[in-house]
């Protein structure tokens, strides 16, 4: 503890940093020791070329469409599907399809509930890949 004299030449109290400091010091060596060294960024899936062209195969799309009844009515490539129906549709679709990816388009209508459950419905019919339309 430090004291210095004020100008009326009465002693004040001075605050003593420097064990503070020293914590300060310790506390960064510790967080850069445990801090991981290697960023990792966003883990992509990069398209391989393997020497043959793709086959042009068209993109499957789940649309939902909001009915005045409660739940939203189906349909894939814009053939209607009733929904107990839906896994049994996708896993016939996806036998001889090597891509796996699936297409959800819901009406701005459709409560994301009915969203989640197809792409749940999805995920049981081996679809690898499930993306979102606007």
């Amino acid at each position: 503890m430090s004291f210095a004299l004020g100008r009326s030449g009465k002693p004040a109290a001075e605050m003593n940093v420097t064990p503070l400091i020293d914590v300060l010091l310790v506390l960064l060596i510790i967080f850069m020791i445990i801090t991981p060294m290697d960023p990792h960024g966003l883990y992509t899936a990069v398209p391989q070329e393997h020497g043959k062209s793709a086959p042009n195969e068209t993109p499957i799309v789940l649309q939902l469409k909001q009915a005045k009844s409660g739940t939203p009515l189906l349909s894939i490539n814009r053939q209607e599907v009733v929904s107990e129906e839906l896994q049994s549709r996708l896993l016939e679709i996806y036998k001889s399809r090597h891509d796996g990816v699936l297409f959800i388009k819901g009406d701005a209508d459709v409560d994301f509930e009915y969203v989640a459950e197809a792409i749940d419905t999805a995920h049981n019919a081996n679809v690898q890949r499930v993306g979102l339309i606007p």
